[in-house]
């Protein structure tokens, strides 16, 4: 049906100056664009919804996913809960009692508040054949055994491989575990659970694949979300080849699968305390940089953008620390590229008023800041009003892009908008409440720039069975509603067909 019509919603004023209807509209949408709202619209030959006095607000995008490593975090050994290096170990051999003829593949650990070092001969003294791939939950480390290193190609060593070697390696863990849980099939279900949270697209920043994988993917059935492709540096080439250019639907695809970004990771992570700062961190630094390091030198990341802007690709430039995100934006500066700074997570105030000057989007995952708040004060001490700075960037007229870089955090945009909101997630106090925004300020970052339905925006609706802007009293009343509006999604539309239920 490409004629679809939904009866009596309610629309949500997402962004300051929307004004609303005081009833109930009904929307109509055809050839997958939404083109008449307004109340009493006439059937016609259109496929008929009952909103049942609902709120519709557009689709919601979460703009930064590693959606391989999504859909494979189900069934992998949750290390989150891990304390010290020999937890990490305990888990891993009650891994292997169950399934001792299987690889380990572990996610989530956190080493930085550990008590000891993660090496590799703590997991060779694990009595088995089986390789060990336990990635930090950050995704900038992996903590291998050695029959994983030598599986893998990579050097024998004691310590973690990280950074740039890493994401090299990961690519190749298919040749580890096979057949990786990672086909159609499984995107498909990636995608229905991302459905049913309203959300209609993302943008993925995996590290492995290419732009042809994506046919493959749609055919077999992963076609019900749209999704923006980003490729990396060593994938350029042959996206230049291809002639695609950001915004491009990609050889032989549908609409929904288009061109990305170019992704460049500029510094490393906070919890590997790569992340490069204009301060020295608190306590040992690895690799002898207490500030951290850039991945790339300066004419290196300038040529980049350079080639990105000459073949029409927006840059998506990760930058952590305050002095990685002062050194991309004097890149983006001196090559006149467009793009985001992917996270943004320590910046100072006056980067914060170029960004803005600039024109570069900052694309932030709010959700991480529940996880880091601790780790950012004890390694970044009297820095905490400088991390996740979305009120100055808003304040400053920075555009704010909110995601997840799931499975980092998951795949939740209303978790994001409840971080963003109240800043806490157990008893303590909001940290740093000075930088937290309104509910209306988040929804609106986490949709795909749109602000109240209207006729020409793409036919990518929600129908909530709540409010999801309605007027509470305190931060933490605002975000508990936040968080439960997941609950409350009655139908996803994508190009006016419906992804959920």
């Amino acid at each position: 049906m490409d004629h679809l019509l939904m009866r009596d919603v309610r629309l949500v004023p997402v962004r300051a100056g929307d004004v609303v209807p005081d009833a109930p509209v009904d929307i109509r949408i055809r050839g997958g664009e939404v083109t008449e709202v307004g109340p009493g619209l006439a059937v016609e030959d259109a496929e008929v919804v009952d909103g049942g006095g609902g709120w519709v607000i557009p689709g919601l995008w979460d703009h930064h996913v590693h959606l391989a490593q999504w859909t494979l975090a189900s069934s992998r050994l949750d290390l989150s809960p891990a304390r010290s290096a020999a937890d990490a170990v305990r888990m891993v051999r009650e891994r292997l009692d169950e399934w001792p003829d299987r690889p380990v593949i572990g996610w989530g650990h956190r080493s930085t508040a550990w008590p000891e070092e993660p090496v590799v001969s703590m997991l060779d003294a694990i009595d088995t054949d089986q390789p060990i791939i336990l990635i930090a939950g950050d995704g900038h480390h992996g903590w291998l055994n050695t029959t994983a290193l030598v599986t893998l190609a990579l050097p024998v060593r004691e310590g973690v491989v990280s950074e740039a070697e890493w994401f090299r390696a990961y690519g190749r863990l298919a040749t580890v575990i096979g057949d990786d849980g990672s086909g159609p099939d499984a995107y498909r279900r990636t995608f229905d659970g991302a459905a049913c949270l309203g959300v209609v697209g993302v943008t993925d920043f995996e590290f492995s694949g290419g732009f042809r994988e994506w046919v493959e993917r749609r055919r077999g059935g992963a076609d019900t979300l749209r999704v923006r492709m980003a490729t990396y540096a060593d994938g350029l080439d042959e996206v230049i080849a291809a002639g695609l250019r950001t915004g491009d639907r990609l050889p032989e695809c549908d609409d929904g699968i288009r061109m990305g970004p170019l992704k460049i990771i500029s510094d490393g992570s906070l919890n590997t305390k790569t992340a490069w700062c204009c301060e020295p961190y608190v306590g040992p630094s690895p690799m002898g940089s207490p500030l951290g390091h850039p991945n790339q030198s300066t004419e290196e990341l300038h040529e980049l953008l350079r080639r990105a802007t000459e073949h029409g690709l927006d840059a998506a430039v990760h930058a952590i620390g305050d002095q990685a995100v002062a050194e991309v934006l004097d890149a983006f500066e001196a090559t006149g590229a467009r793009g985001t700074v992917e996270h943004a997570q320590l910046v100072r105030r006056e980067d914060v008023t170029r960004m803005a000057a600039l024109g570069v989007v900052a694309s932030v995952q709010p959700a991480h800041l529940l996880d880091d708040r601790d780790v950012s004060e004890r390694l970044w001490p009297g820095r905490g009003d400088r991390c996740f700075a979305l009120r100055w960037m808003l304040d400053d007229g920075v555009r704010l892009a909110m995601g997840s870089d799931a499975p980092v955090a998951p795949l939740d945009p209303w978790l994001a908008m409840a971080a963003a909101v109240h800043r806490t997630a157990d008893e303590r106090e909001p940290w740093h409440p000075e930088q937290s925004i309104t509910a209306r300020e988040a929804l609106a970052a986490s949709t795909d720039g749109l602000g109240v339905v209207a006729p020409g925006h793409p036919g990518d609706l929600v129908l909530i069975e709540a409010d999801p802007l309605a007027e509470l009293g305190s931060p933490a009343e605002v975000s508990a509603h936040l968080r439960g509006m997941g609950e409350r999604v009655a139908g996803t539309w994508v190009a006016g067909r419906r992804v959920y239920p």
